[in-house]
């Protein structure tokens, strides 16, 4: 028997699904026909209204157009979190080409490689608010685009006529409106195609269980270029009505400001965030405010107990949890506004997700037992871009997709993580896969080879990495470190570098892992 939930916030999900738009980008009109004059983004530098928003991702969509964008291209939005940005991924929608968003601090080889793989028509940038999409789009020579009415802010385009655009399907259910690349444990760039519906589900279920609408201002840090700020935060945010206070980048004292003066009453972060911004204001002494923070919310790394209280305490409010991947658009679970929970738990299955639970055998775990948890309903994934194969071993022909994590649900229907059955490090909120790091590490002419681990660290993980050097080798731990500075983003940077005489291995060759815990 497939273990379902208890439902704190009843919802009719046939009925939710019937009524869902088309597209993503009915999201603004919708928004325009309720309340034109309702502010919908605002950055440091400007604000936009649903009729300016409106006016805009039409405007935008028509300058795509006009490059030759069609239904089914790719569409790669190089950005931080910005107006143009949504305003652009809007756009793409509309034209039913794919909005392919990336994060501007990638590195050279990481953007270049989804670049190659994606063959995106138009590559955008939102050179305004990112330095870094800046020195992308220098590099790839981009043209500073012309300025929109309403002004969006400054971003610059490059153009590439030789690719071929993908069929388009006419239902929600099929059609792809985001790609959002994760990179496989084989280094290699895996890029996730999530459709319409997959998109709005999410947006109407995680809206509506947390009663989110136009008076709420929702504090917008985590990356819209990654599922969880795109889906959950952009578009929940946006199809309810509310306020996105757009942030490019998470800086505790911004963040405190913004919730004493700004009206935001919605806080959502990752557990490192929540961690940071408990130490900044232990150093800095300033005061806090947050007279209108009505909902705390942690997700995308595991919760330690320790950062919930002490979160808790300040906030004066529950901090919730939750769960999920990008395959799965990305929630799976969370705790429910009207049942808070005391414990870590990543809550309730969420309104019309199934789960289960397989051990190694294959067989169905029994009723809370651990196994490896699987998902399905209208969250789970297309599947991965050029990749069938991929797919076939992530989704069943029947819709379950494999999750790779560990889990068990309790009687009462919570959902517990216990583990992860890949080697993922979650690096505050962001994945890093050990293979990429030691892929980059074992290219340096003086290391033999390396395996890299995560370590616990108060709210977040960390990177550390071992390596076996040749023979005779001068290179120090500081200077490997920086070696892979230069090519991975810095999230996906070794925290801490060991050298050992030899790396433990098995008569085979193979390296035991488990054994390096003993020197972290």
């Amino acid at each position: 028997m497939n273990q379902a939930s208890p439902i704190h916030t009843p919802i009719d999900i046939p009925a939710l699904l019937a009524a869902l738009p088309a597209r993503i980008s009915e999201i603004p009109a919708l928004a325009a026909a309720r309340d034109p004059l309702h502010v919908a983004l605002i950055e440091d530098a400007r604000s936009l209204t649903s009729a300016q928003l409106l006016q805009a991702v039409d405007a935008a969509a028509a300058l795509l157009r006009e490059w030759g964008v069609r239904g089914g291209d790719r569409v790669m939005i190089v950005a931080e979190n910005s107006i143009a940005q949504i305003v652009l991924l809007f756009a793409t929608a509309k034209l039913d080409a794919w909005a392919l968003v990336s994060n501007a601090r990638l590195s050279v080889a990481e953007l270049d490689a989804i670049r190659a793989h994606a063959q995106p028509r138009v590559i955008a940038y939102g050179v305004e608010s990112s330095p870094d999409a800046r020195q992308h789009a220098q590099r790839h020579q981009a043209a500073a685009a012309p300025a929109l009415t309403p002004d969006i802010g400054a971003w610059a385009y490059a153009l590439d006529d030789t690719v071929q655009p993908e069929p388009v399907e006419t239902s929600n259910e099929r059609q792809c409106a985001a790609l959002i690349y994760t990179t496989g444990t084989t280094g290699t760039p895996k890029g996730v195609m999530l459709s319409h519906r997959n998109l709005l589900y999410i947006a109407a279920v995680s809206s509506r269980l947390r009663k989110v609408g136009p008076d709420d201002v929702v504090y917008a840090v985590l990356p819209i270029s990654h599922v969880y700020g795109f889906a959950s935060v952009c578009l929940g945010s946006l199809h309810a009505g509310a306020t996105l206070r757009l942030a490019p980048r998470f800086a505790p004292e911004a963040v405190r400001r913004a919730l004493a003066d700004e009206r935001v009453s919605i806080f959502q972060g990752v557990p490192a965030m929540h961690a940071k911004l408990l130490e900044h204001l232990q150093t800095s002494g300033h005061p806090w405010s947050a007279p209108q923070l009505r909902f705390a919310y942690s997700g995308g790394s595991p919760l330690d107990a320790a950062l919930k209280a002490q979160a808790e305490a300040l906030y004066g409010l529950p901090l919730h949890n939750g769960y999920g991947m990008t395959e799965s658009s990305p929630t799976v679970s969370h705790t429910m506004l009207d049942a808070p929970r005391d414990d870590c738990s990543v809550g309730d299955v969420i309104p019309g997700v199934e789960v289960k639970f397989v051990g190694l055998d294959g067989a169905q775990a029994a009723p809370g037992e651990v196994g490896e948890l699987w998902v399905r309903g209208p969250n789970v994934m297309l599947g991965y871009y050029r990749n069938p194969e991929q797919t076939r071993a992530t989704v069943t022909a029947d819709g379950w997709l494999k999750t790779g994590d560990l889990a068990r649900q309790l009687a009462d229907g919570s959902l517990h993580i216990v583990g992860r059955s890949k080697e993922l490090i979650i690096r505050s909120g962001f994945n890093v896969y050990p293979a990429e790091v030691e892929h980059v590490l074992n290219a340096h002419p003086q290391v033999v080879q390396s395996a890299v681990i995560g370590r616990a660290v108060e709210g977040n993980e960390e990177v550390v990495a071992f390596v076996e050097l040749v023979s005779g080798a001068t290179v120090t731990p500081a200077e490997l470190i920086a070696w892979c500075g230069e090519r991975l983003a810095p999230y996906k940077r070794p925290a801490e570098l060991k050298v050992l005489a030899a790396l433990p291995a098995a008569s085979t060759g193979k390296i035991l892992k488990h054994r390096l815990r003993e020197f972290v």
